[in-house]
């Protein structure tokens, strides 16, 4: 799974956006619809992030 900033994620009716990319870490907003307001950042290690999104689906980016 390549993953990079600004990559938008779909798991059931939740979107996860990831607003940082580190080596080690991960930080997402996570939403309920693809255009309503964020919930605060959260940090998760990259470790935890692939096991959230296990079976998540990345949304079209839009340029």
């Amino acid at each position: 799974m390549k993953l990079k900033q600004g990559q938008v994620w779909k798991k059931g009716n939740k979107y996860y956006r990831i607003t940082e990319w580190a080596r080690m870490t991960i930080r997402y907003k996570l939403s309920y619809t693809l255009h309503a307001p964020e919930e605060p950042v959260v940090e998760v290690s990259k470790k935890e992030f692939c096991r959230l999104l296990k079976g998540a689906e990345l949304c079209e980016e839009t340029d």
